[in-house]
């Protein structure tokens, strides 16, 4: 919600500065977002006066002026609007200065010949409104010379970010209570006396939905001129980022950011019999004020006449019935709607408004017949004509909370002790009443009356929350926690400290943490559904962009890796720690611990040394998975490569790691073409997927490291080449000679694969290397030999031949 520090002071009487108030609303927990001064963007702007308007000569649209900015000599500016002539006042921005609307520098520069020392500036241009007809004209008694942003009364916006359970800080006024609660400065609420009817109200005005719309409260202006609003009021409206319309729609929006209420204005012209709250009939459709369609069901409330809908009750108006320049007569609505009502009918038609944001929370029921008053006032004074009796169907609710309250839970559940009289004066100033009462035990017990706008309010540990942070939780001191004797327990799961030994090892090998969006668009979530379980597809996503909840985290990198290529970096190597989600049995949510890859671009850049620049391949993703694997404590040694990756990696460049031939731990590979179009990527790109949940914890896993006793012997390495079959795995391979003898095999490693001259077709050349280690005597010859015999009649169960 934005306002200016001037709109504030109208509710506030304080001397701090815009700083001053910023840091008082963090520290009451209204959080300021943004604090901007417009006067900054205008600054080199001053009021001038046109001396002389004579023709360009070289241009039959520009017109050569000498302006007078009141210091100096007069300046020469080319002007092109229509109505800049002599005598008149108006805004110059002078060389150095910046147009708010595009940027621009101004500078001193020649226009068809002519030189021209700055430029006259229009209402758009300084972004004080649409008008472009031509430049700003100011009064007679405008101070030439004068900064136009002191003379315009420019003042520094807040921008601040309203929690969902404070509706009653939806206007400015509210905000100003708290402050003036908080010791800035003295509270100004503003209110009128009720504007009598001169004349029956001419229209009958009923809810005949009397649970989404408990009170509908209206009466008729007749003889308005619906001109423009007055220029404070625009000054405002423009601060807190509303567009000025006309007199009628800016008074009913300045009545819902002033005081937190939105209210309405018909052209009583435009509506025929009985205007009435009630529930929509199903199919109806009705043209908003976004000119957009809306079809309803017998579920949302609308207000309308004889003729049909005019209005979704609480969130927006219809386009044919609101005001216009022509409008003479208008009906005005305040009503107050059921919450849940209006948040059911909104998210049902996917359709946000300001009125919405406020009626969802909760208005002040109490504030009715006041914002009522309010409006008619300020229509009468500015537009003119004569006001209807008012007309009330139904009531608001109007029973208010009564809790009772200790003050002694402040210092017990605040940790902060605030003495009895000043709690009570913080209740007071924020509008709650209280009464004492004292038991014969000493204990005192307060029966606190809680004001109807504050709907977050529902027993004793709210009041705490009120007291303390007007106090100030700034003056809450730090206390530590208390703490057992001795050495302390871990506290990390199992999970945890997994997550964590992966994250670490991912960032030893060069790859950068991500974090994306759990939420995908629900085509790209589909894309990688393989069999886990449902797409979880959310009944109110925020947008359509988020509307699934990922199945995978690779669609995530991806969209990473694009938006890094789009911006020129050449390599993006990514990994994520997160979870996916599926629909399980019985549409039970089902989340499981991931860990994803991504590597894409340039594995090396081009370079004398090193040539053309190397892309990723298979291999590379396949190193990475068995890396983090064995960091996530996985038996690396036991995994198996086999194929079925998924119908989103290419078939011939992918595999999966896995502990028997169902237990899949990882997914490695190139992706399949397919996807990466569907993702509008270029490749190659190669993932990996952990799934960390998959792998079986460690037996008797404890927090003692195994003691590292090295062998005594040096090992023995010898190296076999074996001619096998051109589809067989060289891990199936490796693993089976590794077995061949497990007392002294201690390791095995491909590191030569060659098929071509040489070697007969169908077939390949594997090359192992084993390492042996002898225990307590070195080998002899014999040994040696009869190890590599029992090697090579292993191998030969997969029709291995050794190599001459």
């Amino acid at each position: 919600m934005k306002f200016s520090l001037e709109w504030l002071k109208t509710f506030l009487d304080t001397e701090a500065n815009a700083a001053q108030i910023a840091a008082k609303l963090n520290a009451i927990g209204l959080e300021v977002e943004g604090l901007e001064d417009p006067a900054e963007r205008l600054a080199g702007f001053r009021v001038a006066e046109v001396l002389t308007a004579a023709p360009h000569p070289d241009a039959d649209k520009l017109q050569v002026l000498t302006v007078s900015i009141g210091d100096g000599d007069p300046l020469q500016v080319v002007c092109g609007a229509p109505n800049a002539r002599a005598g008149m006042k108006g805004v110059l921005g002078l060389p150095g200065a910046v147009v708010p609307a595009n940027g621009m520098e101004l500078r001193k520069s020649a226009i068809r010949g002519v030189e021209s020392n700055g430029m006259m500036c229009s209402v758009r241009e300084l972004e004080l409104g649409d008008e472009h007809d031509g430049i700003i004209e100011l009064p007679e008694d405008a101070p030439v010379g004068t900064s136009f942003a002191d003379y315009h009364n420019t003042s520094p916006v807040f921008d601040v970010a309203i929690t969902p359970n404070r509706p009653d800080c939806m206007g400015v006024e509210g905000i100003a209570r708290d402050l003036a609660a908080a010791g800035m400065g003295t509270f100004k609420p503003y209110r009128v006396d009720p504007v009598a009817g001169v004349f029956p109200c001419p229209v009958e005005i009923r809810t005949d939905d009397s649970e989404g719309c408990p009170a509908f409260y209206g009466r008729v202006i007749r003889g308005v001129t619906n001109g423009s609003s007055p220029e404070w009021m625009q000054r405002r409206l423009i601060a807190a980022g509303q567009r000025p319309i006309s007199a009628l729609v800016d008074i009913t929006n300045y009545l819902m950011l002033a005081f937190g209420r939105p209210a309405h204005a018909y052209d009583l012209a435009k509506l025929n019999g009985a205007v009435v709250a009630r529930r929509a009939k199903p199919g109806e459709q009705v043209l908003a004020l976004n000119e957009k369609t809306y079809t309803l069901d017998d579920s949302m409330t609308v207000i309308a006449d004889d003729a049909g809908v005019h209005d979704i009750a609480g969130i927006m108006g219809g386009e044919h019935s609101g005001c216009s320049e022509a409008t003479t007569d208008v009906l005005l609505e305040i009503a107050y709607f059921d919450p849940e009502r209006i948040g059911q009918t909104g998210r049902a038609l996917g359709l946000s408004s300001d009125a919405r944001t406020r009626f969802e929370r909760g208005v002040d029921p109490a504030f009715l017949d006041p914002g009522l008053d309010l409006l008619t006032d300020m229509i009468v004074r500015f537009c003119g004509g004569e006001a209807s009796e008012v007309v009330r169907a139904g009531s608001p609710p109007s029973n208010k909370k009564k809790l009772d309250f200790e003050p002694v839970l402040v210092e017990r559940i605040g940790g902060v002790a605030v003495p009895e009289d000043e709690q009570l004066a913080i209740l007071a100033a924020l509008g709650f009443t209280a009464t004492r009462t004292q038991f014969g035990d000493g204990k005192m017990t307060w029966h606190i009356e809680v004001p109807l706008r504050r709907h977050d309010i529902e027993g004793s540990a709210d009041l705490v929350e009120e007291v303390v942070r007007i106090y100030g939780l700034d003056n809450i001191a730090s206390a530590p926690l208390p703490r057992a004797d001795g050495v302390a327990r871990p506290t990390a799961t199992p999970e945890q400290v997994r997550e964590r030994r992966v994250r670490r090892a991912a960032a030893a090998r060069g790859l950068s943490e991500a974090v994306t969006w759990s939420f995908l668009p629900e085509a790209d979530a589909d894309h990688f559904v393989d069999g886990n379980g449902g797409l979880w597809v959310l009944e109110n996503p925020i947008s359509e962009d988020m509307k699934a909840m990922r199945p995978s985290l690779i669609p995530g990198l991806l969209a990473a890796a694009k938006r890094n290529a789009a911006r020129g970096v050449d390599s993006s190597r990514l990994f994520e720690i997160g979870r996916r989600y599926f629909r399980g049995e019985g549409g039970a949510s089902d989340e499981r611990a991931t860990l994803g890859v991504l590597l894409a671009g340039e594995k090396t850049q081009r370079g004398w040394a090193t040539g053309k620049a190397a892309a990723f391949d298979a291999f590379d993703a396949k190193a990475d998975a068995l890396a983090l694997l064995e960091a996530a404590g996985a038996p690396v040694a036991n995994l198996q490569v086999m194929g079925e990756a998924g119908r989103q990696f290419h078939p011939g460049q992918s595999g999966t790691l896995r502990l028997g031939p169902k237990n899949v731990l990882a997914r490695f590979g190139a992706l399949h073409p397919k996807t990466l179009e569907a993702f509008d990527i270029d490749g190659p790109v190669m993932a990996v997927e952990l799934f960390l949940d998959a792998i079986p914890e460690r037996k008797n896993a404890g927090f003692a490291r195994t003691p590292y006793a090295p062998p005594a012997l040096q090992p023995v390495t010898r190296d076999f080449a074996f001619l096998v079959d051109a589809t067989l795995s060289a891990g199936d391979l490796a693993r089976t000679v590794k077995n061949a003898d497990k007392a002294n095999i201690v390791s095995t490693r491909v590191f030569d694969v060659f098929a071509g001259n040489g070697v007969p077709e169908g077939r390949k050349s594997v090359a192992v290397e084993v390492v042996l280690q002898p225990s307590d005597k070195t080998y002899t010859d014999a040994e040696i030999k009869a190890i590599s015999d029992r090697i090579v009649a292993a191998a030969a169960k997969h029709g291995a031949e050794l190599r001459a």
